[in-house]
């Protein structure tokens, strides 16, 4: 597998499995919100947005004056839940044959982006089925996986055989370091906010260079 600073190891962080190049990032400050959860993990889950956004150089607001809020995190224990939640086949089009792909699949998370006229992230939904496998996931670490993982537009497959976390001893869990550089490199002033052509990974390698 090709190192992950290298240019190819960023291409391949981006590239879909249909062989196409797509770099987003958000064009607006993030606003988060999380719902199906009790109150701690509730702070756990928006202490994470705070950091990775931090982290990246990014921005977070009060309210977005488009949408209100961006950034949503639903937990629940069925797919059928969603079904079941108000409006959401508004927000979700499609919402009911969705489910039943996830159901046939039994996926246990699923991340939907919406974008802006340019193409920049200006929303993304964060569906978590809390089935036992990911119910032992501490909160927090569950957390700062999916924040990593909404931050930027990554490809369908970049993270199928590596965690975009680390263990840093103590079992303790972080950001990989080098997930973290991709991050901080993509929300650079100088680098677009969208990207189609592969030639934009060779930019971002050299960012990871001066970090």
């Amino acid at each position: 597998m090709a190192d992950l600073i290298s240019p190819e190891g960023v291409e391949a962080l981006f590239t879909r499995a249909d062989g196409s190049y797509l770099f987003a990032r958000w064009g607006r400050p993030i606003v988060p919100v999380v719902f199906g959860t009790d109150d701690k993990t509730l702070e756990i889950v928006k202490g994470a947005v705070e950091a990775v956004v931090m982290m990246a150089g990014h921005q977070m607001a009060e309210t977005d004056p488009e949408l209100g809020v961006n950034l949503m995190f639903f937990f629940f224990r069925e797919w059928d839940e969603l079904v079941e939640v108000p409006d959401m086949d508004r927000m979700i089009p499609d919402l009911a044959p969705l489910v039943a792909r996830l159901k046939a699949a039994d996926a246990n998370q699923y991340r939907i982006f919406r974008f802006d006229e340019a193409g920049a992230i200006k929303a993304s939904f964060v569906f978590l089925r809390m089935e036992a496998q990911l119910s032992r996931v501490p909160a927090d670490t569950l957390a700062l996986a999916q924040v990593a993982q909404t931050i930027l537009l990554w490809s369908d497959t970049a993270f199928t055989d590596r965690s975009v976390l680390a263990q840093a001893g103590e079992g303790q869990v972080i950001l990989r370091p080098d997930i973290g550089a991709v991050i901080r490199a993509g929300y650079d002033p100088v680098m677009p906010a969208v990207a189609q052509d592969a030639s934009h990974a060779l930019r971002l390698s050299a960012r990871l260079g001066q970090m």
